[in-house]
């Protein structure tokens, strides 16, 4: 008989998949531990680039007053979604309704009704925020989800949540300005070109 099985006898009940997803976030500090789908997804910690890039993104918010007031511009806050008993994300960064602190579902996440924008910097694992989670924030109703593709030096720029995906979806190459929903709260662009240099690395 293994270790293991003496350690978890059979009538044990089957670890949760929130359960395992909390270990991991233990086990693995800096990570990020999603569960998308029914499936539990880690990306590893963000590089330096992936940060600055992040920076240069939360000035143009900033600067229209989206932290103040009615809305707040965070990083790191879990989304609860809708696609799964224990489904939820925790985006880059996120247009938030300001009484979002009343809205707290479980496990550290919040109503999606409370994010205005999510937004996401790519990493090594691109085609989850290019997929997978287009389905997700569409499902969860989330009004506008951008991405920052850092391996092809663009921006994604989806609207109008539909069940299967968003039915709007603007790409956006360095050179250009990259125009968000006023429904975020203020009239915002981003700078395509500043946010593509901020997120290349330097190696």
């Amino acid at each position: 008989m293994s270790a293991a099985a003496v350690e978890h006898p059979c009538d044990d009940e089957p670890e949760t998949l929130l359960e395992t997803a909390n270990r991991l976030t233990e086990q693995l500090p800096g990570h990020r531990v999603e569960i998308i789908g029914g499936l539990v997804t880690v990306a590893p910690p963000p590089d330096g680039p992936h940060a600055r890039a992040l920076t240069k993104l939360m000035r143009p918010f900033i600067a229209a007053g989206l932290d103040d007031g009615e809305t707040e511009v965070l990083q790191g806050v879990g989304l609860w979604l809708p696609s799964g008993p224990e489904d939820y994300v925790i985006p880059d960064l996120a247009i938030v309704d300001a009484d979002l602190d009343e809205h707290l579902i479980e496990n550290n996440c919040y109503d999606p009704a409370c994010f205005r924008l999510v937004l996401e910097v790519t990493s090594g694992n691109y085609q989850t925020d290019l997929r997978h989670k287009v389905v997700a924030y569409a499902q969860a109703k989330i009004p506008v989800y951008a991405v920052v593709d850092r391996k092809h030096g663009r921006v994604h720029v989806l609207t109008e949540p539909l069940p299967g995906g968003y039915d709007r979806h603007e790409v956006y190459a360095p050179g250009q300005q990259a125009p968000l929903p006023a429904s975020i709260g203020a009239e915002v662009s981003l700078d395509v070109d500043e946010i593509v240099r901020a997120g290349r690395s330097k190696r």
